[in-house]
């Protein structure tokens, strides 16, 4: 058993993000004892969930969504979430890579002389 400092200091996030949680409904609120609220495992397991579905870069709703499917065993929509942001992600790497491909060729345009106005600039102002 935890206070919620404890938890926050287990999840990697302080308290404020523990109880920005559970005002979203994404962790309970578990009863005073002794005027304390105490965690246990279940909480630090579910916060953990949180941050890792986060830094896989599903949104709150979607984690919501899971941690709904986690209890349920609905392993067709869990997939198809999975596959939804696995297709969000593909489509950034495509345009962040369009944008590396851009950004190389007016660099080596900029290196490639020295007159006139530097292609870089230029192509940012329009």
């Amino acid at each position: 058993m935890m206070t919620i400092s404890g938890l926050a200091r287990e999840g990697g996030v302080g308290v404020e993000t523990v109880r920005f949680y559970q005002r979203r409904g994404l962790l309970n609120l578990p009863e005073r004892q002794g005027g304390v609220r105490r965690y246990d495992a279940e909480h630090a397991r579910r916060l953990r969930f949180i941050r890792g579905a986060q830094a896989a870069g599903f949104t709150l709703e979607q984690i919501g969504e899971l941690l709904t499917l986690d209890a349920g065993q609905d392993r067709a929509r869990a997939r198809a979430l999975a596959a939804e942001r696995l297709a969000a992600l593909d489509a950034k790497i495509a345009e962040l890579e369009a944008a590396r491909k851009s950004l190389r060729r007016l660099a080596h345009q900029c290196a490639a002389s020295e007159e006139g106005p530097c292609p870089i600039i230029a192509a940012f102002e329009g």
